[in-house]
């Protein structure tokens, strides 16, 4: 691959053998033997495979963004952090899939959805991507439909006031979520809409 600005190309590594420690649904670990363009061999690379994931930036017509407060127990902590899902229906457009995780998770609707953007979850480790909407516009439609491995509270506040706290250090995100919120950043620069303008971002 040639990055025609840096003027420099990296080859793949080549994978010599394979073996998964474990696989289901959700998660898989897999185990490469790999060997480097210079020669090197590394034994063993481990990657997690895992579904593709879908994260909402929901907002309501008078500017606030719709949050989901959970317990995350890999971290042991509660947070608050934007509507997010796992992609896991084969054939299944991502926008359909963010639209059915948003009204399951926060009871939320909206008709006017814009795709941020995709990105890689964590290139070195993990093959899945994140794949990043903005709707605008959003409405209560229904009384949240959780599934029985989930417990949260949806919340709704400021969007002005959500950033200051970031600012400040008073929430923590997720990193896939800090970039989402770089992508509706440069939304938002690149199509001057004033409502995203107007929520001073």
């Amino acid at each position: 691959m040639k990055d025609e600005k840096q003027g420099t190309t990296v080859t793949p590594w080549k994978v010599l053998e394979s073996q998964y420690a474990y696989r289901d649904r959700w998660i898989a670990l897999r185990s490469d033997t790999v060997e480097l363009p210079n020669g090197h061999v590394l034994t063993p690379y481990h990657v997690i495979e895992q579904p593709d994931w879908v994260t909402a930036l929901a907002l309501t017509h008078d500017g606030n963004i719709i949050l989901i407060e959970e317990y995350r127990h890999g971290c042991q902590q509660t947070v608050v952090e934007l509507p997010s899902g796992i992609h896991d229906k084969p054939g299944e457009p991502t926008i359909e899939a963010m639209k059915r995780e948003l009204l399951e998770e926060t009871g939320f609707a909206a008709d006017e959805w814009h795709p941020l953007g995709t990105f890689f979850a964590n290139a070195p480790r993990l093959n899945n991507r994140v794949h990043c909407f903005l709707a605008l516009d959003a409405r209560k439609e229904a009384a949240p439909k959780l599934d029985d491995g989930e417990v949260l509270v949806p919340h709704q506040i400021p969007f002005a006031e959500y950033i200051a706290d970031l600012r400040e250090g008073r929430r923590m995100l997720h990193g896939f979520q800090g970039g989402a919120m770089w992508l509706l950043h440069l939304h938002a620069a690149k199509t001057g809409d004033p409502r995203l303008a107007s929520l001073r971002f």
